[in-house]
């Protein structure tokens, strides 16, 4: 066993100690989304302090803890709060979470971010669902020796988002009148936002928007076997879009504003999943 799976283990046993609840569905929420939370009916919280060996989020906006609860029948653990590369940790640490949130018991991944607009037909508050991804410099989290009882050492990543919930974000959507973009969403590493430059370079490469998370979760949850879906909220247009410079607050900002429809989606569309996951 390596040192990944021990401590993976040891966060699992740890969190294991406080609550007994098991998840269907795991959602983590990005930068200024982290008050949907409140939309759940909680049954407990677990502070990232309290699981020993834990990483812990610095980021402002994220508060750092599992919120476990019900959306109508449906069990889900909701990330308050992410871990990024940036902030210093190993990258099996930032992918640490989702792994945890697996072996816990959920079968559906739905990730969300703050991202800039790369595509010009976005505009800040625009709501992209997630069809592909494109990892830029940030290092893969399969790296190493493969744990093989989370997954194959080569796996595949052909259809990442899987197309069963893509087609029901959609379809819950349309039948709520909220607009929804849907293109390539591109990682890298932060905590720097991109250079007009490498701006220009990702919409090249066929990228519509870019943030500084969620891809190399992405990666991690897809080897462990799980059903991902995603949702990025465009908080800003990217750099050189505008003439205006970029800030963090202005991203929360964009996410604060955008927050009704998003819960709206998030949660009609979780009540939704449950014919993808066995009961």
């Amino acid at each position: 066993m390596n040192n990944v799976s021990e401590k993976l283990n040891a966060c699992f046993k740890s969190v294991r100690q406080k609550t007994q609840f098991i998840p269907k569905v795991a959602l983590v929420l990005g930068s200024g989304l982290g008050d949907y939370a409140s939309e759940l009916k909680v049954e407990c919280e677990v502070d990232y302090h309290d699981i020993e060996g834990f990483p812990v989020s610095t980021v402002p906006g994220h508060e750092g803890k599992f919120i476990f609860g019900y959306i109508e029948d449906i069990p889900v653990v909701c990330m308050k709060g992410r871990i990024h590369f940036y902030e210093g940790y190993p990258i099996t640490d930032v992918v640490l979470p989702v792994r945890l949130m697996k072996k816990l018991g959920a079968e559906i991944l739905f990730l969300t971010n703050a991202s800039g607009g790369i595509n010009s037909k976005f505009k800040a508050g625009d709501l992209m669902l997630i069809t592909d991804h494109i990892s830029c410099f940030a290092p893969n989290p399969l790296i190493g020796p493969n744990i093989n009882e989370l997954g194959v050492r080569f796996p595949d990543m052909s259809n990442i988002y899987n197309i069963e919930l893509q087609n029901i974000i959609r379809k819950v959507a349309h039948s709520n009148k909220i607009k929804l973009q849907e293109g390539v969403y591109t990682q890298l590493t932060g905590p720097s936002f991109e250079s007009p430059a490498e701006i220009r370079m990702l919409r090249t490469l066929g990228s519509d928007a870019v943030g500084m998370s969620t891809v190399v979760e992405a990666i991690a949850a897809n080897h462990m076997g799980m059903k991902i879906c995603g949702i990025s909220c465009i908080c800003n247009l990217a750099a050189g879009m505008t003439k205006e410079p970029l800030t963090h607050e202005e991203v929360q900002a964009a996410a604060n504003e955008a927050s009704i429809k998003f819960k709206k989606l998030v949660t009609e569309s979780i009540k939704s999943f449950k014919d993808e996951f066995t009961i």
